[in-house]
């Protein structure tokens, strides 16, 4: 009865998701301040849709969890002898169940949108609900027509396949349940930029509205890139961080968007200008959510984090594609002359910095995009090439550096027009970090000009993500001031980590008889055993490593190679030892016909604060939520009481400076 459950409540909430449509589009028609009583069904209809997606999701995580052979994606990617947190994960670790989930999220989303939203005018609320059911039906129809989470096998299968070895990792758990919920965020974002365009309703009040659901998805994209980075850094066994992989880039390229979306709306809702580039960063955000969805689902790229590989299903997502991006930008090309201008500013001034940090986040993205898409394009006249760090690493610089640059100076200016000059001590102090830690690394070595530059800026952005606090009783700084100053403090520990790792860190590559050692740095290692261990499924062959650090105490690290047999796959996992200063990096490779065994260490000074540095810029996102959702509750408390004028609005909605990105 369970996938009987499931599949019904995936057509029940389809037929929902039309009735959806239906209603908003007709409270889009009302006109005169009349609703039509068709009208009122849009939100019951989300509500009731969300319910339905969540429990076929739940069917489905059920299934996994008792192994039920009988339906065809469990027996895919499940085995009754799987430990039960790799049962679990499996649900959405294959390409109909990650699917799944991803409409259960965008059900819900729209269900807590129509629940509890009620600043938007019942015309916008319409249009943005019928937005959203359009974007759900989509997938609905995509599941149940092409990609059945629920079908059945003639005859139950005997055992199951089992779940690709490198997924079962408890970063599964967390990396893309967090990505899925930060892309449903952005559709969420998206229809609220097409319901206010539809509606000619682009205002600080629908800002207000779009901003928590932009900074949420921001937050949750940061964590889970910041999660499959580390993921990737030591299940794979490379000794890398980010590898530029096609798929890497389809997360990486909607955090550019929602980067520039997340400051573009916070400047909408609190000045009341760049109200067109608000709806463009919508639209675009969410159509770099959609094309990677295609470039993981359609089978076009072969990687680890790619689940398709059936050409039909990839025509079905790319029709979707074309047709809700697309459609969007049609209708943006035709209503956003009718979106009014807002407020001017002058090119000094904080609103001046975020429009060309946006500008240089949108030529990064257009960077990735080309990188990830010109090797398929290619593909398709037999011609085969590979775009990887020495393309991605330069071009992405050129618009980084000033980026970081303007960063650090944004926050210092203020609204509306200022002069530079009053800010000669920063500016000074800014150019002396930059310049002096530059010139001070260079003066012990030579190392590649990009870490060198990212150590420049680390040192620069990191004193000036706390300069606005300069004068400032600590006590009375805002909650959402405090948010902007740590995740701008979190970009230079993540920018210190990338470039320490990149000008410093050690390899040593040898053949290790038992007994042997080795050096690396102040460090030395040595091979004292290497013996066969089992685990739940799979057998191993293990390293025992002694290492001692400028002639200390040992420490033990075990690194194996292991082979899964359900389904039969060899994978390389290393052993990390953690120091303040960085990390100790080792794997086992091929026993030579000697009798030898290879080892690589690596010595990667500081690499950890790339992930601290994520997670700092996370919390700081959350703080910002915090922060504005304490002056929208001050902004409502204020309208309630009838005694609050324009400009106490005003002053309420200025009172966290946005950060400047």
């Amino acid at each position: 009865m369970i996938p009987e459950i499931g599949l019904a409540a995936l057509w029940l909430a389809a037929a929902l998701a039309v009735l959806q449509i239906a209603s908003g589009a007709f409270a889009l028609r009302a006109a005169g301040g009349e609703v039509n009583p068709l009208a009122i069904y849009a939100r019951p209809a989300a509500i009731v849709q969300a319910f339905l997606a969540v429990l076929a999701f739940l069917m489905l995580l059920w299934a996994f969890a008792i192994t039920d052979l009988s339906i065809k994606l469990v027996a895919s990617n499940s085995h009754s002898m799987k430990p039960m947190l790799y049962k679990l994960t499996g649900t959405w670790g294959n390409h109909e169940g990650s699917m799944l989930l991803w409409v259960g999220v965008l059900a819900l989303s729209g269900g807590m949108l129509a629940a509890f939203e009620r600043r938007l005018p019942e015309r916008t609320m319409g249009a943005t609900l019928a937005v959203q059911g359009f974007v759900a039906l989509g997938f609905y129809a995509f599941l149940l027509l092409s990609s059945n989470p629920f079908e059945r096998l003639p005859v139950p299968a005997a055992e199951g396949t089992g779940l690709n070895p490198l997924l079962q990792d408890v970063g599964l758990a967390i990396h893309p349940p967090t990505l899925y919920a930060g892309y449903v965020g952005l559709s969420v974002a998206f229809s609220l930029a097409m319901g206010a365009l539809l509606t000619r309703e682009v205002n600080p009040s629908f800002a207000r509205v779009m901003r928590p659901w932009v900074l949420g998805a921001w937050v949750l994209l940061t964590l889970g890139i910041t999660a499959g980075s580390y993921w990737a850094y030591y299940e794979l066994g490379w000794g890398g961080w980010w590898f530029w992989d096609p798929v890497e880039n389809a997360s990486l390229m909607p955090w550019l968007a929602a980067t520039a979306l997340m400051h573009s709306v916070s400047v909408l809702a609190a000045r009341d200008a760049l109200r067109t580039w608000t709806i463009m960063l919508g639209v675009l955000a969410f159509s770099m959510s959609m094309l990677g969805t295609f470039l993981v689902r359609s089978g076009v790229l072969t990687s680890v984090h790619a689940f398709a590989v059936d050409p039909e299903r990839g025509a079905f997502i790319l029709a979707l594609l074309g047709l809700y991006i697309g459609g969007a930008f049609t209708i943006f090309a035709l209503r956003a002359g009718a979106v009014s201008e807002g407020k001017r500013f002058a090119v000094s001034s904080r609103e001046g910095a975020l429009v060309f940090n946006n500008v240089m986040l949108s030529a990064i993205l257009a960077i990735v995009l080309l990188g990830t898409l010109y090797p398929l394009l290619t593909e398709m006249f037999d011609v085969r090439v590979s775009v990887g760090p020495p393309y991605f690493n330069p071009a992405s610089a050129i618009f980084a550096v000033p980026m970081f640059l303007v960063m650090a100076v944004g926050p210092l200016l203020r609204w509306k027009s200022d002069k530079p000059a009053r800010l000669q001590f920063e500016l000074a102090l800014i150019a002396a970090l930059f310049i002096g830690v530059i010139a001070v690394v260079s003066f012990f070595g030579q190392f590649p000009l990009l870490p060198l530059l990212g150590l420049g800026l680390a040192a620069a952005l990191g004193v000036a993500a706390f300069l606005p606090l300069r004068g400032r009783a600590i006590s009375r700084v805002p909650v959402a001031t405090w948010g902007m100053v740590i995740a701008h403090f979190g970009v230079a520990v993540s920018l210190f980590g990338m470039a320490c790792e990149g000008a410093f860190s050690q390899e040593r590559l040898a053949a290790v008889a038992p007994g042997g050692t080795e050096q690396i740095g102040d460090f030395s290692f040595t091979l004292e055993s290497v013996t066969p261990v089992a685990g739940p499924n799979w057998t191993a062959i293990e390293a025992r490593l002694a290492i001692s650090e400028d002639g200390g105490e040992p420490v033990i690290l075990t690194p194996q190679a292991r082979n899964f047999w359900s389904p039969p796959q060899a994978t390389s996992e290393s052993a990390l030892l953690t120091r303040w200063d960085g990390q100790l990096y080792a794997v086992i490779g091929n026993q030579a016909e000697d009798g030898r065994w290879q080892i690589r260490v690596w010595w990667k000074p500081f690499v950890t604060f790339i992930w601290y540095g994520g997670l700092l810029i996370g919390l700081g996102g959350i703080l910002a939520i915090a922060g504005r959702v304490k002056v929208d509750v001050r902004r409502r408390r204020a309208v309630a009481m009838g005694t609050v004028r324009r400009s106490d609005l005003e002053a309420l909605d200025a009172a966290s400076p946005v950060p400047a990105e």
